[in-house]
């Protein structure tokens, strides 16, 4: 099946064309980007020369289509107008920008300061986190798939979510990668190397998308506060997510192995260990745990992902097997690096 990769130059984009170079099924025929037209894709990514030959193309040629899905790692805003001319040529899409996400369309008038063009688009659009939205992945031409702060928070606290909690706040280390490749001021090395500093700490934008699916899991209104942190490494996020609610350690650890029982790419830990973003590192799969102290009624799901992969990248394909009616895995049963 071929594939096009829309935004195909940042760290996103290098991720999705990587993984996909090894795909047994998906074939990546487009691939653009507005800098580096023309040529190799190993000029915006060295580590990926001699693994294919294509070239980048422009993004009116990659919308002429003849390809059977697209992945679009786009700034947000620019997918909104781009999403419906593909699927009207029958191209089905994963959307990892935000503009597909949040089921209300005032919110993007709140949360992104636009009025969203296509309501119906987004009534139609399934949110990409398959350990949630499995069945209807695989119905969907339209698949929005979730921020890396959400996906943390949300794989942290749904299991929370199920048992009662009523207010969450997340707190999200994440590394240097998730503020893509241009450099500003605060994301380039020498002001990020060694720093932990907070960023957004009041009305994150991807906290309307956790408390959009947490809700739905509880089946009623959850609100959520992502307070994410600027750490000195590349990779990785890793969410502690607060509520104060009293319950038993035996009964928290029942909670999270049922919920997450057969996933394939989310890990359980056992009482009395937690997740490390090194042990998950370069691959596809979350590994989550849980703490409480009985004595403060405080309960705490924890989430570490790659950013790029299981946050990005590797969710969306994950997703695109879905569509495509492959095993979820294909193509992403990489071991995580060790050391890293």
């Amino acid at each position: 099946m071929e594939v096009a990769v829309f935004g195909a130059s940042g760290y996103t984009g290098g991720e999705l064309i990587r993984l996909l170079t090894i795909h047994p099924v998906f074939n990546v025929v487009v691939a653009t980007s507005r800098e580096y037209v023309g040529k190799p894709i190993y000029f915006a990514h060295p580590h990926l020369k001699g693994l294919l030959s294509l070239k980048f193309s422009s993004l009116d040629k990659a919308m002429e289509g003849g390809y059977d899905f697209a992945l679009l790692a786009l700034p947000h805003g620019m997918s909104r107008d781009i999403v419906p001319k593909l699927l009207e040529i029958g191209v089905k899409v994963v959307d990892l920008g935000a503009d597909f996400r949040l089921k209300d369309p005032d919110a993007y008038k709140s949360w992104y300061g636009w009025e969203h063009p296509y309501p119906d688009l987004l009534e139609r659009a399934v949110y990409g986190m398959p350990e949630l939205h499995r069945e209807d992945i695989k119905k969907a031409n339209l698949v929005a798939s979730p921020g890396c702060n959400a996906t943390a928070t949300i794989l942290a606290a749904a299991p929370l979510a199920k048992l009662g909690v009523d207010y969450l706040i997340s707190d999200v280390k994440v590394g240097s990668s998730e503020a893509g490749s241009k450099p500003t001021k605060g994301t380039h090395h020498p002001e990020r190397s060694g720093a932990i500093r907070p960023y957004s700490p009041s009305g994150h934008r991807h906290q309307v998308e956790a408390e959009q699916e947490l809700s739905r899991i509880a089946g009623r209104g959850i609100r959520v506060s992502i307070i994410p942190h600027s750490v000195g490494s590349v990779r990785g996020a890793f969410a502690s997510v607060h509520s104060i609610f009293e319950i038993d350690e035996g009964e928290l650890w029942r909670a999270y192995a049922k919920f997450y029982a057969g996933e394939p790419f989310v890990r359980v830990m056992q009482k009395g260990s937690y997740p490390n973003v090194k042990s998950v590192l370069g691959s596809n799969f979350a590994d989550v745990g849980f703490s409480s102290d009985k004595e403060l009624a405080r309960v705490t799901g924890f989430a570490a992902i790659d950013n790029l992969i299981k946050g990005a990248a590797g969710q969306a394909i994950q997703s695109l097997n879905i569509m495509a009616g492959l095993d979820e895995t294909t193509g992403l049963k990489l071991p995580p690096l060790s050391p890293a």
